[in-house]
């Protein structure tokens, strides 16, 4: 009665995703060894930006680290107007495509690719892609299995991100149930989440951060001030120096955070949630400085990569953000205040990443005005 064996059951385990997507690729070569490169790229409405996400593609990666905006790409935009997924079984077509994404993957040789939209209640996600080496690889035969592994699969990514999702959106009612208090505003943790990805991006190949870990830092850093919810308004809202006795109630706001932080993963059945240490570490640690002049006292090395790149993301959207009990800066003015403080205060690397930004900069701050 139990001679059968359920080949998908190392899914129902806690596998992280990249481990699940080269499962199941693994299974799909078994059947069609042609069948080269797995990747997925989810996409950001507010910023309209698909970005690479998780791949399977064998020592081969021809495209991470990368994001571009939906509307300039023709080809993916009318995959999405057909409401179909594409079939291209000559990727010499892509050739002299003026996008790099496209040139990236055409450099790579592939021969033939198979693109599916993935959706959540009629609501676009991302894209899933299939490629071979192989030209004219993608028969009738093979895209029948194909959809039944790329509908598995687009249910395995909006699972994981859903989690995500269900925790950011659980924080975000917590907020505005006290919004009275007015101590962040989504047009600033919008900023510091955009900072924070520019800023990983420039640092990834030192750090070894591939695009699921960039993805979660963008995901988790609005949550590093929510232990704030729990400071007494007296201490929070004041415009004047805080006392030492105050200035140590505000410092117990990142350990606050993290117990909170630790609640909500238990209360949603979320204690597995991909990369919470990562999210521990943004909300208890991105008040350390390199000096070790932090809340905790922390040095360089001792401080997490996540930590140093939104304390960076942070202090620079502070500076240059209307506060009660300062003037607004001007980019140029906060560079050269982080740059003062690098090896001090703030991590070299985070800070020479983000003052290479400057275009994509000035970007966020118009996308995401105060209002």
């Amino acid at each position: 009665m139990f001679d059968h064996q359920d080949i998908f059951s190392p899914l129902n385990g806690k596998l992280p995703l990249p481990e699940k997507i080269e499962f199941v690729h693994g299974l799909l070569k078994g059947r069609f060894e042609f069948i080269d490169r797995i990747s997925v790229a989810i996409y950001e409405p507010k910023t309209d930006l698909l970005k690479t996400f998780v791949h399977s593609s064998g020592g081969d990666n021809p495209l991470s680290l990368y994001s571009a905006r939906l509307a300039d790409s023709v080809s993916l935009q009318k995959i999405l107007k057909m409401d179909r997924p594409r079939v291209v079984n000559d990727m010499d077509v892509f050739s002299r495509a003026p996008t790099e994404h496209s040139r990236r993957i055409a450099a790579q040789k592939y021969g033939s690719s198979y693109t599916m939209p993935m959706l959540l209640n009629g609501e676009f996600f991302g894209f899933l892609f299939f490629n071979s080496y192989r030209k004219y690889a993608f028969n009738d035969a093979v895209l029948h299995y194909l959809d039944m592994a790329g509908h598995m699969l687009s249910l395995l990514v909006i699972h994981e991100m859903a989690s995500v999702r269900n925790l950011l959106a659980t924080v975000k009612t917590t907020v505005n149930m006290v919004q009275h208090r007015d101590f962040e505003t989504g047009a600033h943790l919008d900023r510091v989440s955009n900072y924070a990805r520019l800023i990983a991006q420039k640092v990834a190949d030192k750090h070894q951060l591939n695009d699921d870990l960039l993805e979660h830092i963008f995901l988790f850093s609005p949550l590093h001030d929510i232990g704030k919810i729990a400071i007494p308004d007296s201490i929070l809202l004041k415009r004047a120096k805080l006392t030492e006795a105050e200035f140590d109630t505000m410092k117990t706001h990142t350990r606050k955070g993290v117990e909170m932080i630790n609640r909500m993963l238990e209360n949603l059945g979320l204690d597995d949630l991909p990369h919470a240490g990562l999210l521990r570490n943004i909300v208890l640690h991105h008040h350390e400085a390199i000096d070790g002049s932090g809340y905790a006292g922390l040095t360089d090395t001792e401080i997490p990569i996540e930590a140093k790149i939104v304390a960076v993301a942070d202090v620079f959207d502070a500076l240059t953000s209307i506060r009660p009990y300062k003037e607004i800066w001007s980019n140029d003015e906060a560079f050269e205040f982080l740059q003062s403080t690098v090896g001090s205060k703030f991590d070299r690397d985070c800070v020479a990443a983000l003052m290479n930004c400057s275009d994509e900069i000035e970007a966020i701050q118009k996308k995401f005005k105060e209002t």
